[in-house]
């Protein structure tokens, strides 16, 4: 657990890759193809590694706001770079 956790601190994806050599049993009880975690890995890592913590005891309950804070995490990573482009497109030049 201490592993993974450290992990988290260097991105979902290195996180994910891990998770994915130590633990493929938990993999199969989560996924059952290898499209959707990979799909997941390029596109949704925080969720795709939610679903994964979640998924082999049955998603239920609270197990439902877990995965919509992945959602949000994931989201908001991918347009925070939209926002930081458009503002670095909009300074003028130094000269």
């Amino acid at each position: 657990m201490c592993l993974l956790l450290s992990l988290l601190f260097l991105g979902p994806r290195a996180a994910i890759l891990v998770y994915w050599l130590a633990w493929p049993a938990r993999w199969e009880v989560a996924f059952s193809t290898f499209i959707v975690p990979f799909a997941g890995f390029l596109v949704l890592p925080w969720t795709t590694l939610m679903y994964l913590l979640i998924a082999p005891g049955g998603v239920e309950g609270f197990d439902y706001l877990f995965i919509a804070l992945a959602v949000l995490l994931d989201v908001a990573s991918l347009s925070g770079g939209g926002v930081y482009g458009r503002r670095r497109g909009r300074q003028p030049a130094m000269s």
